[in-house]
């Protein structure tokens, strides 16, 4: 028997809490609402519950704060109608009694119930308010115990007068003026509300005479007004009002119109007390959240003001209010102020930036001017003077007054980038006292200044000083501290400093520089000046300790000091774009940046718009200059520069492969510094320049065009700051090289090579291997044919450089890749050989001298490259003129589209001539070219951005034209008057072949708008001076002088060049220049044939004879030797062991008679067998001389 039977046939209930159906066919996909039961449809049910019963509550509390929020609004209501029926019974009962008690009592029922919004209030405030202007109740208004119900009063009235604007109530206002007037404690109130009413009726509508005249009377009364109640001091409720005007009304636009002019206003307020006012706004926190382009009319108005007053006040706080506007509005100015107007059309010859572009919005007339205004010699020159003054009285304020000048004069340079050079040999030129009396040139003055402050001491000393103290200065510049507060004061005088010694080292020449002119206070005219502010030697190794500490911080500690240079309108978007600061801000992508960025811009030395990246560029600028000068005309101790304590050297390549590699990783490591576009528009010809910028018009380019631009340089910002965080070696090799040995940048430049083979390679650098890859790699014959065959070509010997350019130019950066060439003699006949590398090597080197040393075969044959005295080459300056002179010589005018053709082919010959520069130091192949020293400055500042041009200085121009430099050196040192000369500012060019008789064609061109009527003076000629080295090195050769770089770019990174000077870069094209080492020499050379070394290990008597005869001959025959075999008489950098292919030598033959041959495209010597040394000597010296080749073998 079971024991689970119970004798019912009734089935329990079965309860199931696991939320699953235990019918499967229920739990199907197509029953989905019965899926949805069980106890997730019972918490899903009460969920819902929950949230109806919270509506509920809600709606219920809602209804309940409208019901009473009415009910409170309707009891107001009727309350205020009750007084208002009150008040009217009361007033019209009350008329003609004692007034002594019952206005008091009309006024606090008025106020009770004046609603400033309905018109029949504001009739019974003016009724009232007109008893007080007949001179009623002048005890009133007068009493004390009244004060706060005159508040109220004023601030109804003020309310009053707002509502009814446009129109005009006269009686409301002079009410408000009586009240404000008898009780001057309450304008620190209601100030901000009444600059804002009277700014509503300035801009609301046309003003009559009458009305403008009170508005004027209205808005300089509450700055006469005393105050009246005890204890409140005067300067607290006059810094509330001026505070109040300035942020409120004399930010108005066009306030000089709408009020027929400013006189009236300056004459009766206080320069310094608005001074003091906008000091304190601009000190607070919140004065960074104002409109810029209010900020911009308030600066502006107050550089009106403050010219029209007749009386100057003390300077020192005004000076200190117009630095901190300029130096707030400075991002908002940049790209959008021009002091000079610059619009002449043949002053539109230079550079152009891909990301330059116009402002959208120009500055109003009227700020343009008020800014220009402040550019003259005599207030920049007593601008120092000042700062002499304050420095010299040693106090706190005093250099605090001296700082605050020291700000002003950058934030001028900053902002007026056209006329910088103009500001600079001003404050160049101006003498200063020292503490002891004597009378010191500026720039003299300055550099005791700042070689006395803690900053450059230690950095100077310590080159990890400079990380702790820039650290310091990041996190700790929104707090106002004392040594934040001094350090910034060092910092500002550092920076002008820097600002003048730039000027200073343009036109300094090596020998004045050299020696460090000790009686600078005897010098006279501003050139005389500028020759006596040259620093002693010692200064200068001191300066350039603190600069190379200073810099190599910035570089090496990037990704510690990462985000102060992201966010910078001048160092970066401004500068390049000249886009102001109320463009970005319209930009969705632009804003939700600056979320991300604003925290970490900072800025410098308590500058605002002055930011790290200003720093970092001025200080590698400055050293730049002098270790060029350095690399010149070596004046600084041996290994001066090198900071290798500072790394692992014996690491030191591999550590640099590993952050390129990561680099690699991150993004397109090879290309992230500087891109080149293929885009023939890259060739037209340049639309404007300026002296510090680049602009094109704004009609030429879309404001899309203007976006895109911009979020890509954004893009190429964020980029940098990571390349920079990975590659903190890399980014001191790219800016600051000269830190690290020669030799040690060489390897790092091959390993560099290497890798990008490997990469472009798919993994094999040999030729022969490429070429097999490839065409395995192909999906079929045809394709593999069309691969290599872009790679190979036929070259005639009479036309060189034109097949190379037909076939090799469409390949690009493909050039890379290992090309194929068949040499065709001048018969048709095909040359035998197969090209191992030597028939590439041999014609890399024909396409350079043939290209380099004769004129083109196109069009009106010019000449790419020219040679100076010294036989150095550089880019011919008048072939694309003389192109022009040809087109127009034969029919083709500017409009025809074979004259934009024939100008790109021009320029594309000499892009493929860059990249024929660079195939051959990408092979590693030398080269016997000789280059001006100016043009491979231009290679190694490729990667530098915008700010190399600045960089052209006299010394240059002696690479160019020895008798135009001597010329100016001596313009520059004329103790007489200059206008003798009459010069003007005009440059002359010469076009060969320009006229239709083959005579030169002379053009003259204007060194700056109206330059034909400005005279050259003794004030202005270093200007000049400036201006022509200028045109000659930079803006005249400019484009073909970018052509070439984009074509050298195109294969070598630029990056890769700017681990070099021009030194190094001329070594590092052509070879060694010291003497040949034979040994070296001796030790890398193969041997073949009957000359192959056997297993003795023994020479072949012919062999051994020829190296004594090698060791006997002077360095100069060794090299003729060297290039008779490898085409270049120079050594390679890393030693012959790194020559491709090695030296050789075979035997040729038994005849003594017969001359030594050689085949260069392989380096190989092919020596007969000799039986005397003499015979040897005599044959190799004839062969070498004469030249013999293939066909005296």
């Amino acid at each position: 028997m079971f024991q689970t039977f119970s004798g019912s046939s009734r089935r329990p209930r079965q309860v199931n809490l696991s939320g699953q159906n235990p019918n499967p066919f229920a739990a199907s996909t197509w029953n989905s609402s019965a899926a949805a039961s069980g106890a997730q449809k019972t918490v899903a049910h009460a969920q819902q519950e929950r949230e109806q019963r919270q509506r509920e509550r809600e709606r219920l509390n809602a209804s309940k704060k409208i019901q009473r929020v009415w009910r409170g609004h309707r009891s107001r209501t009727k309350l205020a109608d009750a007084r208002r029926e009150q008040y009217k019974a009361t007033y019209s009962s009350c008329e003609g009694e004692n007034d002594d008690l019952v206005p008091l009592e009309q006024l606090k029922l008025l106020m009770a119930f004046c609603n400033p919004e309905r018109d029949d209030d504001v009739a019974q405030l003016t009724e009232l308010g007109r008893q007080f202007v007949h001179n009623k109740n002048t005890r009133l208004i007068s009493q004390a115990e009244y004060g706060p119900y005159l508040f109220k009063l004023a601030r109804l009235t003020l309310s009053a007068l707002i509502h009814t604007l446009p129109s005009y109530n006269r009686v409301l206002f002079k009410l408000l003026s009586k009240i404000l007037v008898q009780n001057g404690n309450i304008l620190s109130h209601i100030a901000i509300a009444y600059y804002d009413f009277l700014s509503s009726a300035v801009v609301g509508g046309s003003l009559s005479d009458e009305w403008r005249a009170e508005l004027v009377s209205a808005v300089f009364f509450p700055l006469q007004v005393s105050p009246s109640a005890p204890g409140q001091s005067f300067s607290k409720i006059s810094l509330d009002v001026y505070s109040a005007m300035a942020s409120r009304f004399l930010t108005i636009p066009d306030l000089e119109s709408r009020l027929g002019g400013l006189q009236v206003l300056a004459s009766k307020m206080s320069g310094n007390h608005l001074a003091a006012a906008i000091v304190r706004d601009y000190s607070s926190i919140s004065s960074s959240q104002s409109n810029p382009e209010a900020k911009l009319w308030l600066l502006a108005h107050f550089i009106a003001i403050y010219r029209m007053q007749e009386h100057r006040e003390e300077e020192s706080e005004l000076l200190r209010a117009l630095s901190l506007q300029l130096s707030a509005c400075s991002v908002d100015l940049i790209g959008r102020i021009d002091g000079r107007k610059l619009t002449s059309n043949n002053f539109q010859r230079g550079e152009r930036e891909e990301s330059g572009v116009q402002s959208v919005k120009n500055l109003p007339i009227f700020i343009s001017n008020q800014l220009s205004s402040l550019l003259d010699k005599e207030s920049i020159t007593g601008l120092l003077r000042k700062f002499n003054i304050d420095y010299a009285k040693g106090s706190t304020a005093g250099q605090e007054d001296a700082s605050f000048l020291a700000s002003y004069a950058l934030t001028l340079l900053r902002i007026f980038p056209d006329r910088a050079d103009e500001i600079r040999m001003w404050l160049c030129s101006s003498s200063m006292t020292t503490s002891n009396g004597n009378e010191v040139l500026a720039l003299k003055f300055l550099w005791q200044a700042m070689s006395s402050t803690s900053t450059f001491k230690a950095i100077m000393a310590d080159s990890r000083a400079a990380l702790e103290i820039l650290q310091y200065q990041k996190q700790h510049s929104n707090e106002p501290s004392q040594e934040v507060i001094s350090r910034d004061r060092e910092w500002r005088t550092i920076l002008l400093f820097l600002e003048l010694y730039t000027f200073v080292l343009k036109f300094i020449d090596d020998e004045d520089f050299l020696g460090g002119s000790t009686d600078s206070n005897q010098a006279s005219g501003t050139a005389s000046k500028i020759r006596g502010s040259a620093l002693s030697l010692e200064a200068v190794e001191k300066l350039t300790l603190f600069l190379k500490n200073i810099s190599f911080t910035t570089y090496y500690n990037a990704a510690e000091l990462s985000g102060d240079d992201n966010s910078v309108i001048e160092g970066g978007l401004g500068t390049y774009f000249g886009i102001n600061n109320e463009f970005a801000k319209d930009e969705k992508y632009a804003s939700d940046e600056s979320q991300t960025t604003s925290n970490s811009s900072w800025p410098f030395a308590g500058i605002s718009g002055m930011t790290f990246y200003y720093l970092r560029t001025i200080v590698i600028g400055v050293m730049r200059m002098i270790y060029e000068r350095d690399s010149r005309r070596r004046f600084l101790p041996k290994d001066h520069w090198l900071m290798t304590a500072r790394f692992d050297m014996k690491g030191f390549i591999l550590d640099v492969i590993k952050e390129q590699e990561r680099r690699q990783e991150v993004g397109d490591g090879e290309g992230a510094e500087v891109e080149f576009e293929e885009d023939a528009d890259e060739y037209e010809p340049v639309q404007s320049l300026m002296l510090g910028r680049t602009t094109r018009p704004s009609h030429l380019l879309s404001q899309m065009r203007q976006q895109d631009l911009l979020r890509k340089h954004q893009q190429k910002i964020n980029k940098r700051k990571i390349m920079a965080a990975v590659g903190p070696r890399i980014e001191v090799l790219q800016n600051m090289p000269f830190v690290i040995p020669f030799e040690t940048r060489v390897e790092i430049f091959r390993q560099f090579v290497i890798m990008d083979q490997l990469k472009r390679r798919s993994g094999v650098i040999d030729p022969d291997s490429w070429r097999m890859r490839m065409a395995n790699m192909a999906q079929n014959r045809h394709a593999a044919r069309e691969t290599l065959g872009r790679h190979h070509a036929s070259i005639r010997r009479e036309s060189v450089f034109e097949d190379a350019f037909e076939a090799f130019f469409p390949l690009s950066e493909g050039l890379k890749e290992p090309i194929q060439i068949t040499f065709v003699d001048s018969f048709g006949a095909i040359e035998a050989g197969i090209d191992g590398g030597g028939v590439t090597k041999e014609f890399l080197t024909s396409v350079t001298n043939e290209a380099f040393r004769s004129p083109l075969d196109y069009g009106s044959n010019p000449s790419l490259f020219v040679t100076n005295d010294q036989n150095l080459l550089y880019p011919n300056p008048t072939a694309i003129e003389q192109d022009h002179e040809f087109l127009r010589s034969i029919g083709i005018n500017e409009t025809s589209p074979d004259w934009r053709t024939h100008s790109v082919q021009l320029r594309n010959r000499m892009h493929f001539l860059g990249r024929i520069v660079g195939k051959c130091l990408y092979e590693g192949i030398l080269i016997d070219i000789n280059f001006a020293g100016f043009f491979l400055l231009k290679w190694s500042a490729a990667n530098s951005g915008p700010e190399a041009a600045s960089r052209t200085n006299l010394n240059d121009l002696r690479d160019l034209d020895e008798g135009l430099y001597q010329g100016l050196l001596k313009l520059k040192n004329y103790p007489g008057n200059v206008e003798d000369f009459s010069l003007d500012f005009t440059i002359t060019d010469t076009i060969p072949n320009g006229m239709p008789d083959g005579r030169p064609k002379v053009i003259t061109r204007d060194l700056m708008p109206n330059g034909s009527n400005i005279p050259v003076t003794n004030e202005n000629r270093l200007l000049y001076i400036a201006y022509v080295v200028r045109h000659r090195l930079h803006i005249q050769p400019y484009e073909l002088t970018q052509a070439f770089l984009r074509g050298l770019g195109q294969i070598i990174n630029p990056s890769w060049l700017s681990m070099f000077n021009q030194v190094e870069l001329q070594t590092l094209i052509s070879g060694e220049t010291s003497d040949i080492n034979i040994n070296d020499l001796r030790e890398n050379t193969q041997y073949g044939g009957v000359y192959q070394i056997g297993d003795d290990g023994r020479e072949h008597p012919t062999i051994m004879m020829f190296w004594q005869v090698m060791e006997e001959l002077k360095d100069e025959d060794r090299r003729k030797v060297l290039k008779y075999v490898t085409s270049t008489p120079r050594a390679p950098l890393l030693g012959f062991g790194s020559l491709n292919p090695l030296f050789s030598i075979r035997d040729s033959s038994s005849d003594e008679d017969r001359l030594p041959s050689a085949s260069t495209c392989v380096n190989l010597l092919k020596l007969p067998r000799y039986q005397s040394k003499e015979k040897l000597r005599e044959k190799l010296l004839y062969a070498v001389n004469a030249g013999a080749g293939f066909d005296l073998s």
